[in-house]
């Protein structure tokens, strides 16, 4: 890497021509295949698609916490700073690990340890990377839930696991995470679990401490309401690739991909609500990691899909100063010279 870019003008994160694949008796997953993005400093990307779509086993990747086997990097880089991670030994990865790179998981109540309070958990953080001891472990534990807000702290401290709500304990993940100030903080799924009201508080704690802090947030979900809430660029992912990139102000209000399309028409508005209209959902579904589509990907559930869709993989292309797309008929698409065509209820594969 070039040392005489800007240290601010450096991605933090920069992820190059990924491919993460699972080997079992019925065939190769791929389940990310030739991802490419980058994550700027003080910056939240937002990584949005389907279930099976790669978005989780991106982020495991970059963590270097795929299961061998089943799962593979087979190819690809992971810069973090001036440092590609798949080139690091295993030991060296540790101090990466919740130090320099955090991850907030889907669902705490598996995340966390039944058996062991929730400052007993958030100390350990700073036993192993800084080394304090188990009175300075306890008191860094009580500065970081007040950090995330739970009220009598040093007294909650104590609880295990099941004594707080839902609420509570994705608070304890994000202590947990932020415990040794991380450069970049991942998030996969964070609000998923929770009610609207809580939803809410999460990641507006989560966007003020990133200002606070000058982390960088990688945020992996499947509601574009979160990804418009606290995304300054979003990354749509489909079938392990990227299909559209660009700003958040620039994606939903100028979307150029047509799974993007599908995703955004297939939220419900409050006029359809009022209507009492039906959901618009995108016909199929992702086809199955082993037997991806010929061609676009998305072809079997595109309502645009050409001869030329089914036969030949579209590159990723500029159309756009920093929004790039991966579709052979955009131009046309938005212009509203492509006729639709019906699609099939399941997708091929």
């Amino acid at each position: 890497m070039s040392d005489d870019t800007p240290q601010d003008d450096k991605p933090l994160l920069d992820i190059r021509n990924l491919r993460t694949y699972f080997h079992g008796e019925d065939g190769v997953s791929r389940a990310v295949d030739g991802v490419s993005y980058s994550v700027h400093r003080r910056k939240t990307l937002g990584i949005v698609g389907e279930s099976g779509s790669g978005k989780s086993v991106t982020a495991m990747s970059v963590l270097r916490l795929i299961p061998e086997p089943p799962g593979r990097i087979e190819s690809g880089e992971i810069w973090y700073k001036d440092t590609d991670l798949l080139k690091l030994p295993k030991k060296a990865m540790r101090k990466y690990r919740g130090n320099e790179i955090s991850m907030i998981f889907q669902e705490p109540m598996t995340s966390l340890n039944p058996v062991f309070t929730v400052g007993d958990q958030i100390g350990e953080v700073f036993r192993v990377h800084k080394g304090l001891s188990k009175r300075e472990s306890v008191q860094e534990a009580v500065r970081m839930l007040e950090l995330v807000k739970i009220p009598a702290a040093p007294r909650r401290v104590n609880d295990y696991p099941h004594q707080m709500s839902g609420g509570m304990r994705q608070r304890v993940m994000i202590a947990m995470a932020l415990a040794c100030d991380p450069g970049l903080l991942i998030a996969d799924e964070p609000t998923t679990a929770l009610d609207v009201t809580v939803q809410a508080q999460v990641l507006d704690l989560m966007s003020k401490l990133k200002e606070e802090r000058g982390s960088s947030v990688l945020m992996i979900t499947h509601d574009l309401g979160v990804i418009a809430e606290i995304s300054d660029e979003v990354a749509v992912m489909y079938a392990g690739q990227i299909v559209e990139f660009g700003t958040t102000d620039e994606l939903f209000e100028s979307p150029m991909h047509p799974y993007t399309l599908g995703l955004l028409d297939s939220r419900p508005s409050l006029a359809d609500i009022r209507q009492k209209q039906r959901l618009r959902p995108i016909k199929g579904s992702v086809p199955n990691p082993r037997q991806h589509p010929s061609g676009c990907r998305f072809h079997p559930r595109c309502p645009f899909s050409t001869a030329e869709c089914r036969n030949e993989a579209p590159d990723m292309r500029e159309l756009r100063p920093g929004h790039t797309v991966r579709c052979h008929h955009t131009e046309k698409i938005l212009e509203g010279t492509m006729e639709r065509h019906e699609v099939e209820t399941f997708a091929v594969g």
